[in-house]
């Protein structure tokens, strides 16, 4: 909207020499008689106090003084200022051994194997060799090993390409190319343009008028706009050449180094005299300097100093639910270890006392009792039964989770072409959370929309408008309908249009660029934007400015109007004013702002009586629309058939939110909307300052009740707040989405943050998990991505599980058969290939290709989501089930072939029921009974699941014939025993008979549950698989019909309002003149008061 302003609470106008205060057009003139070196009323007042770092233009020895020092081992110093390499690699040459090996076994896992090795190397409770743990346990460490080393060597190529950059070095009186490794505190450097800065910098001069230097923020911070850095007066007027830098050795003492990037205090002591330093005079590292030729400044912080380093902190490390309740399933996996091999362990003492120790056979030399002796067995069982506790489990969850994330990186249906972005996945550990969330907080402005702001309608002296192109300067992407406006503006006779145009032109902070014969503007916001782009294509062309001018072309006539004050917009006034001298020397007072600050300033009176004004006049209203993005609604929509709760987070006024709300289908017209100041609930917390905890949990239960929520007029720190209170209060997994610098904070909070990249720079992007270009593209990655992640982690975990205790429990049957001795029942290379080759490979597939539906009934039915929000794919019970499944397999492997092997005897007279045959029976049944239950736990089948099932089995008959062959028994005659075994037993039809027997029998069981439960109890998903065809075919001819539009607005009459989120401007650097040459004619203005204009020119508008 365009208004005059009459703010009581403007607080002061400033530029050189003139302080306005303005209350309606009452106006008090001070003059500035000081003298023009005098800095303006408002500088920051210093107060001196001890600065602890001290550092000496051109003086490099100066920092290496033994004040400087620092004591870093026993007696050894070194200087407190730090050089200009970065270090962010974690290993070196001589350090990686070491630091890894003991990073990994800071895992509880990986230390439990390596206590077990030892304990095997003890001969008097060793049971399995010391390989069978070794050679698991060095292939997990090596995997890991190997990602962390080429992680790394990628941190040691990045190092090496930033402290090689060249700067120039002001070196023994002359500028000299130098490594940005090589610079020290202390140094005079200069800096071209697109130059990124080495350290962080104080700027002593530029090549701009003022010293002004424009950096962009964006490795820093995030954002895209340009912002501007000042030098000194004093330094931007002695120090300009090669000669005068070298000569300057000024004093800086300032605050040590910290992180806080918004905070820099300082001063400088030059030539007797004390100069105060903030955060505008500092260029810091990470930034790139923008359009400025030639700049200088003097390095205050290097390398590990800067402020962009000491921000390098790890973020808050994020877990998944998976995560937790695998951590606590392996810690239930110990227990059962022990108490399993206490069991055992006391079972051997009675059986030694009863039995052992009157067996004449079984005496061994040993003067032991029978308690110390179950002392022992517990220890050998501990070690026998470790394959219970799963050594690779951890790794191959990271493989898995790597894969995953590839894929979202891979997926072109989320690549947005426009702005060549693909989606990309910053983390790896988080994918299957993705397929569990319940509740999404959303920002508004450039997340649902795209903050590409577009002038739509306007109101002029109460008559609504709203492309005819019919300037030179018109902006061609500018869309707007009204030919009767356009006549009114040529026609030049409706004053009241000409002044709403003209207020367009003349109220804002835009800087303008003239480039290749056009007019390039940069706004603070998009709003603004909107505005000024509006009047140029109606004729009235923003040109140029300077401290105290503003050059427009009206109607293709240039028009200058100097401008007496300006009052930027900030987020507490809501509006922006410009005092502007006209031509003809009437003086008007322009405004443009939020309707909620304007209406209460309104006049009664359409036109004033009075010499002076207390009031503002309107000159009418403009409609700019923040498009929606492309297919938002249909998302929301499908995100709320999966049932997950959408809250919406935004700064904007209540109607504004409410608007939006309905234009997304977040909110319909069915619904019935409680707005919280009617309830007594929001209003009892408003009211408690402290937010008790009662008060907050009814208000989230009474929140989570509702289909969705908008929450308006929100702070950063309070949409972080309210996703705590959520995650706090109702245990659910939350996830953020937003765009800019203030959605930072609920990204960081949720348990997962999305990051849009759109128009308010990459800084949600860089504090994000998963980050994409739309909106629309969240549906596919909950939907398809996360579901699909869930269904395959949790599936290969509850598998995972199952493998092996089928595998370890055998022992346990064993025992009953062995005098409770420790003695295994397979061969110890069958032990130690297990997990490694036998059986990962198809269950690693599974957790990596699987999925139950392709991705299009994915999306088609999102009902199908509900399973990972309610966690019923892995759970306790699930665990209890793979353990009972795994339970009953062993049960089967190991007494079906015993009752085979009974009284058995062979085709060729000998009887088969030796210890080796025995054992290569159960292993071979227990092979082909864990690759068989994979393929049934298969949903979908490829040529690689195949050949990994078919493979596994291959891989193993191959490797036993090999060990049991009489060759390597002849080179390692005490490590491989099993000398013709597999070929001695495998001969054998019977033991086929009793393997076929002992997998039909295990699988059965599996077969005929799974039967039962698709046919009579069938999941949305078996019902979806079993009519997958017919769904099909009704996408393909969906596809083919035109789409639908994507919203019809909503049929009750909603206003917008002005951005909330509009920024501050430039109006400091504008009225200041920093950025712009003084003119040098002295300005005739001040010669008289301006309350002698006359009255007649006194008009407002």
């Amino acid at each position: 909207m365009s208004f005059p302003d009459t703010s009581s609470d403007e607080s002061s106008a400033y530029n050189n020499n003139l302080h306005l205060t303005a209350a309606g057009m009452s106006f008090t003139y001070i003059r500035n008689n000081k003298g023009p070196n005098i800095e303006p009323w408002g500088t920051p007042h210093v107060i001196f106090m001890e600065m602890a770092w001290k550092v000496k233009a051109n003086d490099r020895p100066y920092h290496h003084l033994p004040e400087f020092k620092k004591k870093v081992f026993l007696c050894i110093k070194k200087s407190r200022y730090s050089g200009n390499a970065i270090k962010t690699y974690k290993y070196n040459v001589l350090t990686f051994l070491p630091l890894n090996l003991y990073e990994q076994f800071k895992r509880v896992a990986n230390l439990y194997f390596l206590v077990l090795l030892i304990l095997q190397i003890i001969p008097d409770i060793a049971t399995l060799p010391w390989y069978t743990t070794l050679i698991p346990l060095v292939v997990v460490l090596g995997v890991t090993g190997i990602k962390d080393l080429v992680d790394d060597l990628a941190r040691h190529r990045m190092d090496k390409e930033i402290n090689n950059r060249k700067c120039e070095v002001l070196l023994d009186g002359r500028f000299q190319e130098s490594k940005w490794r090589d610079m020290q505190v202390g140094d005079v450097v200069r800096m071209k343009k697109n130059d990124f800065i080495p350290a962080d910098i104080l700027l002593l001069s530029s090549s701009n008028p003022n010293s002004l230097c424009y950096v962009e923020t964006a490795e820093l911070d995030g954002e895209t706009n340009l912002k501007f850095k000042l030098g000194l007066r004093v330094t931007d007027e002695r120090l300009q050449d090669e000669r005068q830098l070298a000569e300057f050795n000024a004093l800086i003492e300032c605050e040590e180094p910290n992180n806080r990037l918004d905070k820099f205090m300082g001063t400088m002591l030059y030539e007797g005299k004390r100069y105060p330093l903030d955060l505008d005079n500092m260029l810091l590292r990470g930034c790139k300097i923008r359009n400025t030729e030639v700049s200088h400044g003097l390095v205050i912080f290097a390398g590990a100093d800067t402020k962009i380093m000491k921000n390098g902190g790890k973020t808050r490390f994020k877990r998944t639910k998976i995560d937790e309740l695998m951590n606590y399933m392996v810690y239930s996996i110990f227990v059962l270890l022990i108490l399993v091999a206490a069991g055992l362990a006391i079972g051997h003492t009675y059986w030694y006392e009863a039995i052992g120790s009157k067996a004449w056979y079984l005496f061994d030399g040993k003067k032991q009792d029978s308690s110390y002796r179950g002392f022992l067995m517990f220890w050998g069982y501990i070690i026998a039964l470790n394959t219970m506790v799963p050594i690779s489990l951890y790794v191959s969850v990271e493989v898995i989770r790597l894969g995953q994330s590839k894929f979202i990186n891979w997926d072109l249906q989320m690549y947005f072409l426009e702005k060549d972005t693909p989606a990309k996945a910053r983390t790896t550990t988080l994918n299957e959370q993705l397929g569990q969330i319940e509740y999404i907080f959303s920002d508004k402005t450039g997340t649902l929309t795209q903050n590409i702001m577009q002038f739509k309608k306007c109101t002029i002296a109460g008559r609504s408008y709203g492309t005819d192109i019919w300037n030179q300067y018109a902006d061609r992407s500018f869309q707007f309908v009204d030919h009767s406006l356009v006549e009114c503006i040529r026609s030049g006779k409706d004053k009241d249009v000409n002044e709403f145009f003209k207020l367009l032109s003349l109220c804002h902070t835009v800087m303008v660029e003239h480039k290749d014969d056009g007019l390039v503007y940069q706004a603070a916001s998009p709003d603004e934007g909107a505005l000024v782009t509006a009047a140029r294509n109606f004729g009235y062309v923003f040109l140029s400015r300077t401290q105290d001018t503003i050059t427009i072309k009206e109607m293709e006539e240039e028009r200058t109007y100097e401008m007496l004050a300006l009052l930027d917009f900030n987020s507490d006034r809501k509006r922006m004013s410009i005092i502007l001298k006209f031509p003809d020397g009437r003086i008007r007072l322009y405004c443009k702002g939020a309707d909620t600050v304007i209406y209460e300033r309104l006049s009664p009176k359409s036109r004033h009586k009075e010499t002076t004004q207390t009031a503002l006049d309107l000159i009418g209203a403009t409609a700019i629309e923040d498009k929606l993005q492309d297919g938002v609604p249909e998302t929301i929509a499908k995100l709320a058939m999966a049932d997950i709760k959408i809250w919406v987070l935004t700064g904007d006024k209540k109607e504004t939110a409410e608007n939006i709300g309905y234009s997304c289908s977040l909110l319909t017209d069915d619904m019935q909307i409680h707005y919280g100041e009617d309830c007594k609930m929001c209003k009892g917390l408003h009211d408690n300052k402290h937010g008790g905890m009662s008060l907050q949990i009814d208000f989230v239960d009474m929140a989570c009740e509702c289909e969705a929520v908008i929450c308006c007029r929100v702070t950063p720190k309070q949409k972080g707040n309210v996703v705590s209170l959520v995650k706090k209060y109702k245990k659910a997994v939350t996830l953020s989405i937003g765009d800019g610098a203030n959605d930072v904070n609920m990204i960081k909070t949720a348990d997962i943050g999305v990051g849009i990249s759109g128009q308010e720079g990459m800084q949600a992007v860089m504090s994000s998990d998963y980050a994409f270009a739309q909106f629309r593209y969240l549906e596919r990655l909950l939907l398809v991505h996360g579901r699909w992640s869930y269904i395959r982690m949790c599936k290969f975990l509850r598998y995972f599980f199952f493998k092996n205790f089928a595998f370890t429990l055998v022992h346990f049957w064993y025992s009953f058969f062995s005098g409770y001795s420790s003695q295994v029942a397979y061969e110890d290379w069958f032990i130690t290939l297990y997990n490694l080759c036998y059986s990962s490979l198809p269950v690693l597939l599974v957790g990596l290709l699987d999925q139950d539906v392709n991705d299009k009934l994915s999306l088609k039915f999102p009902k199908l989501y509900l399973p990972g929000q309610q966690g019923a794919l892995f759970n306790y019970k699930n665990f209890f089930i793979s353990l009972f499944h795994g339970i009953f397999v062993s049960l089967v492997i190991f007494f079906i072939p015993y009752g085979a092997f009974l009284q058995t005897m062979g085709q060729d007279g000998e009887a088969p029921s030796d210890y080796q045959s025995f054992a290569i029976v159960t292993a071979s049944s227990l092979i082909f009974t864990v690759n068989l239950q994979i393929s049934l736990e298969t949903s979908y089948w490829t040529f690689v699941n195949c050949f990994a099932v078919l493979g596994s089995i291959a891989i193993y008959f191959g490797i036993m014939f090999d060990i049991h062959s009489a060759g390597i028994h002849v080179i390692f005659p005490s490590v491989f025993t099993f000398t013709g075994a597999a070929s001695n037993a495998l001969r054998q039809p019977y033991l086929w008979l009793t393997i076929i027997l002992t997998v039909g029998i295990s699988l059965l069981p599996v077969i005929c549950i799974q039967f039962l439960h698709k046919s009579i109890w069938p999941s949305v998903g078996d019902k979806i698989q079993r009519n997958r065809k017919k769904y099909e075919m009704e996408l393909l001819q969906e596809e083919k019909k035109k789409k639908a539009p994507a919203f019809e607005r909503g049929r009750r009459s909603r206003r917008s309002a002005y951005a909330f989120s509009h920024s501050r401007g430039y109006a400091d650097l504008i009225s200041s003149g920093r950025s712009i040459r003084r003119r040098p004619a002295a300005r005739g203005i001040f010669q008289e008061s301006i309350r002698e204009v006359p009255q007649t020119a006194a008009e407002n508008i």
